[in-house]
């Protein structure tokens, strides 16, 4: 850590603070009232979104967001879902203000998903419809969620692709609806442009339909209580909101604190070539930076990261999770624009955190994951309370696709795997969950057995043992499914050559692997990223995901939970011996305690 603050000037996530209302004081009971009915209702829109849409990434994954704003794009409420939905909408907002501000009629209904103008990436597309009060527009209700297709090179995902245009279809700021009239014609135009028309379809009235319930709600809450009443009351809880974050920012020893630098494993092309990873923290004062200086440069393939509607929501999202933990702390603080204010971000112009136009952005999330996770590890040494060991820092998405049985359609299904956490002060890591950013659910293996040409032949923890550590790491899953049909493969994963970090004497965790023929003679170990591989009827695909780092020394882990995990078959006798100083008796289901002293006090010698 170094005291030196460096000059370098971030940006927020925030949004510009014009008023279109009179500011009046409210009261306590009307403030909490008002409070609860905005995280309600933007729960509700999340809940409408999931239960209607047709793709598997919303309805099965939850790969979504949704929320209410202001009509500078300022986060009244959001769902708890995807932070990196959530966080980006502010940034769609933005994008459609700098084309539609001042357009803006009651009934329109905007579609848009341009990664150089707000969106997360090209694939998530958001649906904002601006909300009038008495004949004034004062605010948005927003969504985003991840479609199958967007009409690129490949199906599903792609890596290898040479440009912004060459990822599909892209909607920047349309109005599909106008004034309240549908244009059809503009959206079967969308759909013709796509390989999965009905499914994309079903998303889109899904969006339309979660961003109207906010609308309708958030009007609702106006009749109720007026509109300087319930816009005051959000001001309220947006300068709470960031008190409460600044608080506890202000308690970190001013500095510049950098995390290891992290390799991701290759560009999805040019192989075997690591992409660097450089994260610092700097905290002065009550404000904090997230600095990329000295990451990698922009690549000639879609591993690239859009920065305002991906880099910037993960800075926040991270330094709110590690600071505002619920574990940690009794007081709540809703997620909204306070949190925003008191955190910037910087990231070098050219560089795969803040490309160049029009450099491919299509696939980014094991990049902000990354950042998240290294963001985690700078801030250990002085927050050992609150931050983790490393995680599986990679979404590990993958499309399956194919031409359908009438021989005039593909199928798209994309699926989440799931790593762990690397461990963490007073807790083991959690086993077999989308880490940091993702917060996704798994696909049911039922799911795609029932709908597709696929069988799964194994769904479990990995066999390997979780890292050591007094906390040991989570374990990471492993999918091996059997192809009963010739299958296309896309793949966007990480931390295939790069493990995840163990923390304060904590050991690294276990890299992830993808394998076609697993165990056969034929068996042969795939890239972490692929575009349009096949894999023929009858072969199998077995994907391992990263086991996350151990927290804290492993040798003074508590000899009877050692004991548990050698129960659980997590751990052999000879893994207890050798990386615990643990001596187990696996015939009395004992420890020896005077052996594991003697062991423990050599080995500290």
């Amino acid at each position: 850590m170094s005291k030196t603050l460096m000059p370098t000037t971030g940006v927020s996530l925030a949004g510009d603070s014009t008023r279109t209302w009179n500011d009046v004081e409210v009261d306590p009971i009307t403030l909490r009232v008002i409070g609860g009915a905005l995280q309600s209702m933007a729960k509700e829109m999340a809940q409408v979104l999931y239960r209607m849409a047709y793709s598997s990434l919303i309805r099965e994954s939850e790969d979504l967001g949704a929320g209410i704003f202001d009509i500078n794009g300022r986060e009244l409420c959001e769902s708890d879902s995807t932070p990196m939905h959530c966080g980006s909408i502010p940034a769609y907002i933005r994008g459609v203000n700098r084309r539609l501000a001042g357009t803006y009629e009651p009934g329109d209904v905007i579609l848009h998903n341009h990664p150089y103008h707000g969106a997360a990436h090209s694939p998530d597309y958001g649906v904002i419809i601006p909300i009038f009060w008495q004949g004034e527009h004062i605010g948005f209700a927003g969504c985003t969620g991840h479609v199958s297709d967007v009409g690129g090179n490949f199906p599903g995902l792609c890596m290898d692709v040479v440009d912004v245009w060459a990822e599909g279809k892209l909607m920047d700021s349309m109005k599909i609806y106008q004034a309240g009239v549908r244009n059809d014609y503009l959206i079967q135009h969308i759909l013709d442009n796509v390989r999965t028309p009905e499914q994309n379809r079903g998303d889109l009235e899904a969006l339309i339909a979660c961003s109207r319930i906010g609308e309708k709600r958030f009007t609702e809450l106006l009749e109720k209580y007026g509109l300087d009443t319930v816009m005051s009351a959000g001001e309220r809880w947006m300068d709470y909101s960031e008190s409460m974050l600044r608080a506890k920012i202000r308690e970190i020893p001013d500095g510049s604190y950098e995390a290891p630098i992290g390799y991701l494993d290759d560009d999805g092309k040019n192989r075997d070539e690591p992409l660097k990873v450089a994260v610092r923290v700097q905290v002065e004062g009550e404000d904090i930076l997230i600095d990329l200086t000295g990451s990698n440069s922009q690549v000639p393939t879609a591993f690239n990261v859009p920065f305002e509607g991906s880099v910037l929501p993960v800075a926040v999202s991270a330094i709110r999770t590690i600071l505002l933990d619920e574990d940690l702390t009794e007081d709540f603080v809703p997620q909204n624009d306070g949190c925003f204010r008191p955190v910037k971000a910087y990231a070098p112009e050219g560089t795969i955190f803040n490309p160049d136009f029009p450099a491919s952005c299509f696939a980014r999330f094991s990049q902000v994951n990354r950042v998240f996770d290294s963001i985690n590890l700078a801030l250990a040494p002085v927050l050992p309370d609150h931050a983790i060991a490393g995680s599986s820092a990679a979404l590990c998405a993958i499309a399956y696709s194919g031409i359908a049985p009438d021989g005039e359609s593909y199928w798209v299904y994309i699926e989440i795997n799931e790593g762990s956490y690397g461990g963490r002060n007073g807790k083991d890591g959690m086993d077999a969950v989308d880490a940091l950013m993702a917060n996704t659910r798994n696909n049911p293996i039922e799911e795609l057995e029932l709908n597709h040409a696929m069988r799964a032949l194994r769904y479990e923890l990995r066999d390997e043992a979780p890292a050591p550590g007094k906390w040991r790491g989570g374990i990471g899953s492993v999918r091996k499914w059997l192809m009963e049909t010739d299958t296309f493969l896309g793949s966007e994963a990480d931390n295939r050559s790069d493990p995840p970090a163990g923390a304060l004497g904590g050991h690294q965790g276990v890299s992830g692997a993808f394998t076609r023929n697993a165990g056969t003679d034929r068996e042969e170990v795939l890239y972490s990223k692929v575009t349009q591989e096949t894999i023929r009827a009858g072969e199998t695909l077995e994907i391992k995901l990263p086991s996350g780092g151990g927290f804290g020394d492993p040798f003074e882990r508590d000899p009877f939970q050692v004991l548990s995990d050698v129960w659980d078959e997590y751990l052999t006798e000879e893994d207890a011996r050798r990386d615990y100083g643990v001596v187990v008796n696996t015939a009395s289901w004992t420890v020896d305690e005077d052996a594991t002293a003697e062991l423990r006090a050599r080995s500290a010698a």
